[in-house]
């Protein structure tokens, strides 16, 4: 057995060890990656078990009363090991689900976040079903924005522009696996921001970094790419800065801009915007925990 387990399961000398059923591995591990700092220790486990497991994480609670695998054990133990390191669930496990999209991810780009879903839906909100675009999503990263526009706007076209080789590697990955990958209404750019897009769009969608790496939590910090992350100045808003300066002759005339940002940077980015688009309406549109998150610039 691990010794991960070992300890925290460990029978009374006078009794005959109980069975172990899958419930016992997953508060074990549960308690381990508690111990260990995890915010999230239990779905971390269940996360972890059911992909081991080949189970899709509800299926999981219908075996709890299942004696464990013992043949899963190692591979468990392992991605443990790893997950106790700090490494991103996402990582162990290969894949992130992104709306309604399970994209595959690995140390090479950011893991996709519920804000960024945030920003797709509001996109989407405002563009028509019948749309054909273009619109650019910069710094794609796993292509996650991208892939969620094309999917669900059968018409629109949209490029993928990303300044790191790696990303987009995994982003035409992406694309095939949902059977995006051979079609001409999605294509992949190499390069800084929106210098590598062969016309003007209708629109800009950005997740680019707006952190400041000194602040940044650790573990994102040890183990997600430092392109994504870094860049963004002392105040996180360099190169959001450098895209709205570019963003004028990038668009079409009516075309938007839509970048999600830091939740206490409206007052640094707005000057920005408004030097780099005199006549546009700006507005800035809070997040489900009420907090700026997407700077909507619309010409």
């Amino acid at each position: 057995m691990s010794p991960e387990f070992q300890t925290l399961w460990a029978a009374p000398e006078s009794k005959a060890p109980a069975p172990l059923l899958i419930r016992d591995l997953l508060l074990g591990a549960a308690t381990a990656l508690g111990a260990a700092g995890s915010p999230t220790p239990r779905l971390d486990a269940d996360v972890l078990l059911a992909s081991v497991l080949g189970l899709e994480r509800a299926q999981l609670y219908a075996h709890l009363r299942d004696p464990w695998p013992a043949a899963a054990l190692d591979a468990f133990s392992a991605l443990l090991r790893r997950r106790l390191a700090g490494e991103p669930v996402a990582y162990l496990i290969g894949h992130k689900d992104f709306y309604g999209l399970d994209l595959l991810v690995d140390a090479r780009v950011l893991i996709p976040r519920p804000e960024t879903e945030e920003l797709v839906g509001a996109v989407l909100a405002a563009l028509p079903i019948t749309a054909t675009g273009p619109v650019a999503d910069i710094g794609t990263g796993s292509g996650a924005i991208a892939l969620a526009l094309a999917q669900h706007r059968p018409q629109l076209r949209v490029y993928g522009c990303d300044l790191s080789p790696a990303a987009l590697v995994v982003a035409r990955l992406n694309a095939l696996r949902h059977g995006l990958g051979l079609t001409a209404r999605l294509q992949w750019l190499l390069g800084d921001l929106g210098t590598p897009l062969p016309e003007r769009v209708i629109g800009l969608v950005a997740n680019l970094p707006y952190t400041v790496l000194d602040e940044v939590e650790p573990d994102v910090r040890a183990w997600e790419p430092t392109l994504a992350l870094a860049g963004g100045g002392d105040r996180g808003t360099a190169i959001i800065a450098r895209l709205l300066a570019q963003a004028p002759d990038l668009l079409l005339p009516g075309g938007f801009v839509a970048l999600e940002i830091g939740w206490d940077q409206t007052s640094l980015l707005l000057p920005y915007a408004a030097a780099a688009f005199p006549h546009a309406e700006l507005r800035v549109q809070r997040d489900l925990a009420d907090r700026d998150r997407i700077l909507w610039v619309q010409t």
